[in-house]
């Protein structure tokens, strides 16, 4: 199986691992961006160039293309809901890319569009933290073996100032305490 290589290995089926978490995440979240900017096919495709990834077509510039556009429809978008599910489907289709280096901002490719969904629950919720807390466990009911297992390899999320990376920092920390 081919792999990429860093500082330390991974193998595309790891890779795909990842890819279908962030994707999972994302294909839940493009509603509402569709919902805000209804002509505006950026996010879907970068979902969409994942499950091509996921389902074994080799990465190519088609996920980094889509990756980039949907970022780009996340800056333009018109609501923070929008831009957090456009965000969360440009990491679906970068997550193909993931880098094997011991830097904590790999993390975020990981784990941001979780934390993204953890946030749109949130605000939906009118800033009520139990919305929150629940998209939080149901991000980590959905986290394998597997992807705990790519997760520790790299260093913790730094916890910053926007309240989706403090969201990611917690996100990050349980995940790599043993389930109960």
């Amino acid at each position: 199986m081919t792999s990429v290589h860093g500082d330390f290995e991974l193998t595309m089926g790891e890779l795909r691992v990842v890819a279908r978490y962030v994707a999972d995440t994302a294909q839940e979240l493009l509603p509402l961006f569709e919902e805000a900017h209804p002509d505006d096919g950026r996010p879907r495709a970068a979902v969409d160039a994942a499950r091509e990834f996921i389902d074994g077509a080799p990465r190519t510039g088609l996920q980094r293309v889509a990756s980039m556009d949907a970022h780009r429809a996340a800056q333009e978008a018109a609501t923070e809901t929008a831009r957090l599910a456009a965000q969360a489907a440009g990491d679906a289709a970068s997550a193909a890319y993931l880098h094997p280096i011991a830097k904590a901002h790999q993390v975020g490719h990981i784990l941001r569009a979780a934390a993204n969904a953890a946030r749109i629950a949130e605000i939906r919720a009118g800033e009520d933290p139990a919305a929150c807390d629940k998209a939080l466990e149901e991000a980590r009911a959905r986290a394998t073996p597997a992807l705990r297992g790519i997760l520790e390899r790299y260093p913790p999320a730094p916890r910053g100032r926007s309240r989706t990376a403090q969201l990611m920092a917690d996100l990050d920390a349980s995940l790599r305490t043993p389930p109960a």
